[in-house]
């Protein structure tokens, strides 16, 4: 999904070197150290995305390419597939007739919500989704809460300023406490007994290593529906779906998990302070890489290796 801003990419210059964009003052985000704040604790040094932060952790490196250099990055087919299909369940909701809806069978149901995926790609996906959905929408009438089947945020972007403490992460100690801006696009947001519970929708396949990346990223939409001004309720759950594996799982907050999203933002920071983002390299993670022709790690491992990535 999109960060939310319309990116500028860096360039080459006539030497063949590349140039990172400046960021100008009226850019509403940027990913750039804000040196001129540093003394200003009153204003975020630094945006910060789930989607960078992911980044972040996959490679250093990349996110230096992506996040601070601008390099554009190619665009797979399974991202291709992940926006057809946020695209179309954020619609979903928007075009469905509660009223409609209400004294159908489950066959009905299903059928008609299969109706509103109005995609002919990855139809088995929505097709899953549109049983999930007929299935959700029998057990809240069942119970008699057909208002919580509705979703209260849908697709939902928030914004927070949070302070991530000097000794936050002991490992990546930090020369002082910083404000930074966190932004998030949340997928859903669902209404049970008067607590929120975030749901993120994922377009792969499941599977149980992916949990603890899970965590970490519902760490951090926690911790932006608790900081931005926008949002409301108790957090006590969270969840996240794959429909390609029919795969639904939620669980109660996981506070192991928010401690770690705190050290993983302040190693982020350390990052910039020290000017040092440290390549990864694993061939069979680097050769998905959009950057792995530039990057130096792998460059000097394919040549260990007598190979070539170009």
């Amino acid at each position: 999904m999109s960060d939310g801003y319309k990116r500028t990419y860096g360039h080459e210059n006539e030497n063949g070197e590349w140039v990172r964009p400046v960021p100008k003052p009226d850019d509403e985000y940027t990913y750039q150290w804000n040196h001129e704040w540093a003394d200003d604790e009153d204003k975020p040094i630094l945006k910060i995305t789930k989607s960078s932060l992911g980044s972040f952790k996959w490679c250093n490196k990349q996110y230096e390419f992506s996040y601070l250099d601008r390099r554009p990055q190619d665009q797979s087919e399974a991202m291709l597939k992940g926006t057809i299909v946020h695209d179309a369940y954020e619609d979903f909701y928007k075009s469905v007739d509660i009223k409609k809806v209400e004294n159908m069978t489950f066959t009905e149901m299903n059928d008609y919500f299969v109706g509103h995926f109005p995609i002919t790609d990855y139809s088995d996906m929505t097709d899953s989704i549109a049983t999930f959905e007929a299935q959700r929408f029998v057990d809240a009438r069942n119970e008699d809460k057909i208002d919580e089947w509705m979703p209260t945020g849908n697709e939902l972007q928030l914004d927070a300023k949070i302070t991530i403490g000097a000794n936050d992460n002991p490992k990546y100690p930090l020369s002082r406490d910083y404000i930074v801006h966190i932004q998030g696009i949340i997928d859903r947001i669902y209404t049970e007994n008067g607590k929120s519970i975030p749901f993120e929708l994922k377009t792969g396949v499941w599977k149980d290593s992916k949990k603890t990346t899970m965590r970490r990223e519902m760490s951090f939409y926690k911790m932006l529906m608790e900081a931005s001004d926008d949002w409301e309720g108790e957090i006590t759950h969270w969840g996240w779906y794959y429909p390609a594996s029919n795969y639904v799982y939620v669980e109660e907050v996981n506070k192991r998990s928010i401690t770690s999203m705190k050290k993983s933002l302040a190693e982020l920071i350390h990052s910039y302070e020290q000017n040092n983002f440290k390549p990864s390299y694993f061939h069979k993670k680097c050769v998905h890489c959009s950057f792995v022709g530039i990057c130096p790690a792998a460059l000097d491992a394919e040549l260990n290796r007598g190979s070539s990535w170009v």
